[in-house]
């Protein structure tokens, strides 16, 4: 019996190995592995790395576009300002342009035989010159004017300060002249027209030239500033000669001759360097760059000496005037003289406009043979 008491002690053990599953069943699920134990902190300062690099690369990044933005900032600013400088360049052009060409031309053309003309037209026409010569002054006045610009903006605005003072003195002293008082307010003419000398100078030797420093220093080439000339020439600074321009006659200190006869000039020929231009109607292609020298052929039409014989050049190119002048001292009769006026400035490669005259002297009547008009194309 104690055989079988003891059963439980000998019942046979289950074996290790996991019972054989039927086919089909799944297997059963497994237990979750235990995690490998990681030292202290390794994981952390693996994070720590990574937040560092992280860190930097962002840094990197934000330094490059703080880099763009303050490049971007500063094109944008230089472009700006080049901006400002080249409109200001521009506006005083256009103010310079309109100086000669709605005040001072048309002024001198008034005074050239007004005592041949309506006193009172005179009078008023002046009188409208001296004001539009005020707009123009307010105009300078007006302009935005660059910071580096305002040493070229202080001398523009005494330019066309003496303008308007000349312009005043001179309205003032036509009512005497054509009143019959030529004689005596002629040399008053001739010293107010000094004024007007005073303000092409200070306009050529400085405002001109500060403007193209200002510009050059910002990195602007080829853009020119109009050049400007309100006494068309010298002659308007002699007593003799104002009187006889008003008066359309020789005056008694510079006769000599007769101012009955046959008097004038005429235009015979114009040319640059070996280019004979060819008049209105044909296109002249002229070489030698942007400031030629015209030669211009004027002959003594008439029967006597004639003095101060003055030639103008104007090129009109790209929506501006260039413009020059030179005084003949003396043309003999029946003899031809050849000038030489240079112009500068004019632009390349674009149509220009050439317009040549030869002012009238005392006693001409015919003036229709004293200029020529000429359209060319300038090049290197």
């Amino acid at each position: 019996m104690s055989f079988f008491d003891d059963g439980e002690d000998t019942a046979p053990r289950p074996s290790p190995r996991a019972p054989r599953r039927p086919p089909g069943a799944a297997a059963p699920a497994q237990p979750p592995r235990p995690r490998r134990p990681q030292h202290a902190g390794g994981g952390r300062g693996l994070d720590q790395h990574t937040l560092m690099v992280r860190r930097r690369v962002a840094a990197g990044v934000a330094v490059v576009l703080l880099i763009v933005v303050v490049l971007l900032i500063n094109g944008c600013l230089k472009s700006e300002k080049q901006q400002s400088l080249k409109d200001y360049n521009r506006e005083v052009s256009r103010i310079a342009l309109e100086s000669d060409s709605q005040v001072s031309e048309p002024l001198f053309i008034a005074l050239t035989n007004a005592a041949s003309k309506s006193a009172l037209d005179v009078e008023v026409q002046v009188n409208q010159l001296r004001l539009q010569a005020q707009k123009l002054d307010e105009k300078a006045k007006g302009l935005s004017v660059p910071g580096e610009m305002s040493s070229a903006q202080r001398d523009l605005l005494l330019t066309m300060g003496l303008r308007v003072e000349g312009m005043t003195k001179v309205a003032a002293l036509v009512p005497r002249a054509l009143g019959g008082q030529v004689k005596q307010t002629s040399p008053l003419i001739a010293g107010d027209n000094e004024i007007f000398l005073a303000s092409d100078v200070i306009y050529s030797q400085r405002v001109a030239p500060l403007i193209q420093q200002t510009l050059a220093a910002n990195g602007i080439q080829g853009l020119p500033t109009s050049s400007s000339r309100f006494l068309p020439n010298i002659g308007w600074l002699e007593t003799a000669t104002v009187e006889s321009r008003i008066t359309g006659q020789a005056s008694s200190s510079s006769q000599t001759g007769p101012v009955t006869g046959n008097h004038g000039s005429a235009l015979k020929g114009v040319s640059v360097g070996t280019n004979t231009l060819e008049a209105e109607g044909a296109l002249n292609h002229i070489s030698g760059g942007s400031n030629p020298t015209f030669t211009i052929q004027v002959e003594n039409s008439g029967e006597f000496p004639e003095t101060n014989v003055m030639v103008d050049v104007t090129v009109t190119a790209g929506g501006k005037q260039f413009k020059a002048t030179h005084a003949i001292n003396k043309t003999e009769p029946g003899k031809t003289v050849n000038v030489e006026i240079p112009v500068t400035g004019v632009p390349l490669g674009v149509a220009s406009k050439i317009e040549v005259n030869i002012a009238g002297v005392p006693g001409e009547n015919d003036l229709e043979n004293n200029k020529g008009t000429y359209l060319a194309i300038f090049g290197q």
